[in-house]
């Protein structure tokens, strides 16, 4: 379905037996049939979701939610299992995306970065999927994407030989380094050869030479969210309703361009790694917030863009078929392109003084004289008042003239025409409107061409009824809408000539293109440098409706006063803000507190916080340092999982089985609750073998329990810190009743209080004989198990050392404190050391 090509893909279609006839309108409902390239498929859905003209206006950011990608997988065989190949097109943007890695057995990588993509469609070759026969990989997949078209492709065409020779075709001279980088990793390149011929099949269309934008993506230059906890902190869809923007994404996305938003999405999703790019991207936003005229001047500009990628895809592609319609959207395209090249100065006036390393990079990258050329070689051919408008009829007719007079006579000719016929139907509508004496007004529409419209009132009508020789009438309250035979000729005429002037200037079209093909690369750079700029003044945006602060990086997570951007944008006051403090040797917090004392909240907040830093935003706090997260786990919620047999015991041990077995020592875990689907004691015994494993690691852990038996693993273990939300017991007027208050803050050690779940109990409105037999019981049991654990003098001693020897290896790192400070410093330090140690006199008391 090329674009705007509605019929030939059909007609095209249906003599390959794609597709069923029946698929015209929008290519919704079809079911497809094999293909020459496949061997059967599963799935019943459109190939192509892109209908309609190229290029979406601005305001409809709303564009990435649509799948359009399509991706090709494969993986080794025999000993070269769990090397995995990828390819991924967008067909809305002509950008091909390789990645080659090992996976280990639970495809983790894998299926993390094929919900990222959101793929329209998923190819992989036969051998993967006969029935049988099948791979894990393909197994895990369908499993995690069932609304996703599978199609499986012969092995044969899985060439990675016929990979590097497209590659060496299609891409882009500027991206040529590529080569260097997968010419010798064959499943990607195998990826890429199946994935081009099928969608060349799909689409109808060839990609032009030298014209794709290829990349190559290891999974090394990114953080890694697995998908659940990607749900788990609603980053990109809310829990609750899919169509509700408090999200991450929600509350950062104040782009201007469908280009700025899909990027946003993807960059929540896929977090960087790397320090410096990281502070690069805050410079310019500090810079962006420091000067106001810079920040409102680029999102003017910004803001009037295309989708340039979408543009681009189009612009890239040869249809194998010349149908009006093809005509059609290719002319759409030029004025577009003419468009956002005429963006270009305005842009490069927008940045002229701009002192930020990357916003230089990015106008020294403007200064390129190729821009200059295609709008040259465009103006030459194309009026220089022909522009992108709203509106079907002035779109129509800037398409008309789009060609400049005097280049093409039979154009001129055609031209002529139509104007003719375009002035003979407003006259006639005229001289109807004077024979009925009727308020009669010429007014089009893309589906009806010219038509009819009359505002009036059913009694001024002679008879309440329009005169018998109009047809097709509607009426919406008063206005009327109908045609006439005449009309209804004329309309074909115009039809006839618009063809006419439409194919002559799809000609002339054609040979520009094909000038300016060798040129075009630039516009790739200017479709990153939109995209990029237009997430960087939604950062700063966001930033200036909140108090957010510039993030450091450091080898310690130091949040103080953080609060929860989501809740701030829900929530009439502004949430309760509390302080995080994690380092190498305190790396472990356990969180305990009473029922909705704000626990899951906080936990969610931390890892918001940490995602924002990582992609460049300001963090909701008034001072924050964070150590770079190559991997964020949450392991939250309660439910189990009807569709995959999975009670909420096994559904929590999964859960935890998969961050046990990937978290290395630069992961952010949280786990909120654990070992709860199961008996009290088999949970705790859960819960400490668990904490065990992760203390090890020097990976920063966030636990919260109502477990209070695991509290006392901080005698054992001197990296692990107790944390506890307050809580306030507030007598009611009566005096009776004791409520308690919610204060949502943080305070060292474990939670005082005592049968919190039985007081949350009395607040529902179980019966009162339930609570009193629950509290005796309750009592009774808590008589027979409290054994508590005292520490030893010889345990304190140990963990005063080891703390005190963390925090100056910590010094040693990362101090900018001057001799006097530092040494003022020292002294606290000892102080502290020496008030931890029990004295001897203590140690005789004991």
């Amino acid at each position: 379905s090329y674009f705007g090509d509605k019929s030939s893909c059909v007609e095209n279609a249906n003599t390959l037996n794609l597709t069923s006839s029946s698929s015209v309108r929008g290519l919704n409902s079809t079911c497809v049939g094999k293909t020459p390239l496949s061997s059967g498929r599963s799935g019943c859905r459109s190939h192509t979701p892109l209908m309609g003209y190229s290029v979406t206006s601005s305001s409809a950011v709303s564009a990435h939610t649509v799948a359009s990608v399509i991706v090709a997988v494969v993986e080794g065989r025999g000993l070269a299992r769990g090397e995995v190949g990828m390819a991924s097109i967008d067909l809305k943007n002509p950008e091909m995306i390789l990645s080659q890695f090992a996976d280990n057995t639970t495809y983790a990588k894998v299926i993390t970065k094929l919900k990222i993509l959101t793929p329209l469609e998923i190819i992989m070759s036969n051998t993967a999927c006969d029935a049988g026969n099948t791979t894990k990989l393909f197994s895990l997949i369908t499993e995690h994407f069932k609304n996703v078209t599978f199609t499986t492709v012969q092995r044969k065409y899985f060439n990675e030989t016929k990979g590097l020779e497209y590659i060496e075709q299609l891409c882009a001279s500027e991206f040529s380094t590529i080569f260097m980088e997968v010419q010798s990793k064959y499943y990607c390149l195998a990826a890429a050869a199946a994935l081009l011929k099928y969608v060349e099949f799909i689409q109808n269309a060839v990609y032009a030479p030298k014209s794709l934008k290829v990349r190559f993506q290891g999974s090394e230059k990114t953080a890694m969210i697995d998908s659940s906890s990607a749900q788990n902190l609603e980053l990109v869809i809310n829990n609750r309703d899919s169509r509700n923007g408090h999200t991450l994404l929600g509350v950062l996305n104040y782009t201007k361009t469908p280009g700025g938003s899909r990027r946003l999405r993807s960059n929540i999703l896929e977090p960087l790694v790397d320090a410096e790019t990281i502070n690069t991207r805050l410079d310019c936003v500090q810079e962006l917030l420091q000067d106001e005229e810079l920040f409102f001047g680029l999102q003017g500009v910004i803001s009037k863009f295309l989708d340039t990628e979408q543009l681009l895809s189009v612009l890239v592609q040869i249809p194998k078929q010349d149908t009006v319609k093809t005509a059609e959207s290719k002319i759409t395209n030029l004025i577009y392109l003419k468009h956002t090249l005429e963006l270009v100065e305005p842009l490069k006036a927008a940045l002229r003084s701009c002192n930020t390393q990357l916003l230089k990079a990015y106008y020294n990258s403007l200064e390129d004289t190729r821009f200059g050329i295609i709008l040259e070689k465009i103006t030459s051919v194309i009026n220089d008042d022909t522009r992108y408008t709203k509106g079907c009829l002035s779109m129509r007719t800037q398409k008309c003239y789009a060609v400049k007079p005097n280049i093409n006579e039979f154009l001129d000719i055609a031209r002529r025409t139509y104007t003719e016929i375009v002035d003979d139907i407003a006259g006639m509508i005229t001289q109807l409107a004077e024979k009925y004496s009727l308020p009669m007004k010429t007014s089009f529409s893309s589906a009806r061409g010219f038509f009819i419209q009359m505002n009036a009132d059913c009694s001024t009508l002679p008879n309440g009824q329009l005169p018998s020789e109009f047809t097709k009438i509607t009426k919406m309250k008063n206005t009327y809408s109908f045609t006439s035979a005449d009309l209804i000729k004329m309309n074909e005429r115009c039809q006839e000539s618009l063809r006419e002037i439409y194919h002559m200037t799809y000609l002339i079209v054609c040979k520009l293109l094909n000038e300016i093909y060798e040129h075009i690369h630039c516009l790739y750079k200017l479709s990153d440098i939109v995209s990029m700029l237009d997430m960087l003044l939604s950062f700063a945006h966001a930033c200036t409706l909140s108090d957010y602060v510039r993030p450091e990086f450091t080898d310690t997570l130091a949040i103080k006063q953080g609060w929860h951007p989501i809740l701030e944008k829900i929530a009439v006051e502004k949430p309760v803000s509390n302080n995080t403090y994690l380092t190498e040797g305190n790396n472990f917090v356990i969180i305990t507190g009473p029922n909705m004392s704000g626990k899951s909240t906080y936990l969610k907040q931390i890892a918001l916080c940490q995602i924002m830093a990582q992609i460049g935003s300001y963090v909701p706090a008034e001072y924050c340092s964070f150590r770079i997260a190559e991997q964020i786990f949450t392991r939250i919620g309660m439910d189990d999982d009807i569709e995959t047999n999975a009670s909420t015991f096994m559904k929590e041990m999964k859960e935890i089985t998969y961050i046990i077995q990937n978290a290395n020592d630069k992961s952010l875990i949280i786990i909120d609750e654990l070992g709860r689907g199961t008996s009290a004691e088999e949970g705790i015994g859960i819960c400490y073998a668990a904490c065990e494993y992760l203390l090890n690691l020097k990976a920063f852990t966030l636990f919260a329990t109502h477990f209070l038996e695991l509290c006392h693993i901080d005698a054992l273990y001197p990296n692990v810190e107790n944390y506890h939300f307050e809580v306030q017991h507030v007598r009611s007027s009566a005096g009776n009743k004791e409520k308690i208050a919610y204060t949502y803050t943080l305070s060292k050690g474990y939670t005082e209080e005592k049968n919190y779940g039985l007081k949350a109990a009395e607040v529902s409105s179980l019966p009162s004989s339930i609570i009193l037999d629950a509290k005796e019981i309750t009592s009774h049991i808590a008589k027979q198990i409290l054994h508590r654990q005292k520490s030893t003098p010889e345990m304190m001693k140990q963990r005063a050392a080891y703390q005190l020897a963390t925090r100056l290896v910590q010094t040693a790192r990362n101090s900018r404190l001057d001799p006097d400070s530092l040494r003022v410093y020292l002294k606290a330090l000892k102080k502290k050391y020496e008030a931890s140690c029990p004295t001897p006199r203590e140690n005789d008391e004991q």
